[in-house]
């Protein structure tokens, strides 16, 4: 079985469990997962865990995402992108600087309603899955974040930006709600995912260089290590001892040195063994005065 992570670049057309689909007929394995639904109209970064990189799906879902997004002002559709049906055309008649002060304003945390065009489930049921019966509910508000939102370009009625923003964000939704603060409506025309997390635009592979390489057995040239997801937390290499504790998933008490900082309540480190074999995320628990787990990857 393969372990680690595809940095895939998802074509338009595909939706993200087409990417997982195609790759589980072309390595032959069943344990994969991708970190985070992209549209099928939108392209663009989409990491894809294999065999015991699926346990991070969920923890590389909290990372930031980045998207190099194509707004259309003076259109509104029941989808809030251009798949979907137009619901009213607006002239447009905002300057370029109300443009960029109303996008501005979007910038910081929130609470943004998701589309019924989604994968959200309400009631056991996608909103998706009702939308295409005509079927409107009411949706819970959900917090989210824009770190940053710029604008690069505007060629009226298309404002082309760049957005920085928390998991769970939906960016049709983001371009909706500017259009609405504008008064003329808008909508999403295209959208490019350019980082998720640690994973960016320059690096990834489309799924036939994937196969290629997988067919000429150099799949390792393109395949993320498992451990480079948490690159930026500490290190802790474990005593043979220690390493039998931590392969049954037990706490694991460490005194630090006195001239070494003690680790703060939560902390997360990645945890190898004797041989250099990545085996865990632990974090520091202040409460027990030990390390305990979070995440096992034997």
């Amino acid at each position: 079985m393969t372990d680690g992570i595809l940095n895939i670049y998802k074509e338009s057309g595909y939706t993200s469990h087409d990417v997982v689909a195609k790759l589980r007929g072309i390595l032959k394995q069943k344990k994969i997962g991708h970190t985070g639904t992209l549209d099928p109209a939108a392209q663009g970064v989409l990491p894809v865990c294999l065999g015991k990189a699926t346990k991070v799906c969920g923890m590389l879902t909290e990372h930031r995402k980045e998207y190099r997004a194509v707004m259309r002002l003076g259109v509104v559709t029941d989808t809030q992108d251009m798949t979907g049906t137009v619901l009213s055309e607006r002239t447009v008649s905002c300057t370029e600087h109300e443009i960029r002060d109303c996008a501005a304003g979007f910038a910081g945390k929130q609470m943004q309603l998701p589309p019924m065009y989604s994968a959200v489930r309400v009631g056991g049921k996608r909103l998706y899955e009702l939308a295409r019966k005509g079927i409107e509910v009411k949706r819970e508000t959900r917090p989210i974040e824009i770190f940053s939102i710029r604008i690069e370009e505007i060629c009226l009625p298309l404002v082309t930006m760049t957005v920085e923003c928390s998991k769970g964000t939906y960016i049709r939704t983001l371009c909706h709600d500017i259009g609405q603060a504008l008064g003329c409506g808008g909508c999403m025309d295209s959208l490019l995912r350019t980082a998720s997390g640690p994973f960016k635009l320059a690096g990834s592979v489309r799924l036939s260089e994937a196969e290629a390489l997988y067919r000429a057995g150099r799949l390792s040239e393109i395949l993320v290590p498992t451990d480079q997801v948490f690159c930026r937390l500490p290190r802790l290499i474990l005593t043979a001892d220690e390493e039998r504790l931590v392969k049954n998933g037990n706490p694991l008490v460490r005194h630090f040195p006195a001239e070494k900082r003690e680790a703060g309540d939560g902390e997360r480190f990645r945890v190898y063994g004797t041989n250099g074999d990545f085996l865990a995320v632990y974090q520091w628990n202040d409460a027990r005065s030990a390390f305990v787990p979070v995440r096992m990857f034997l």
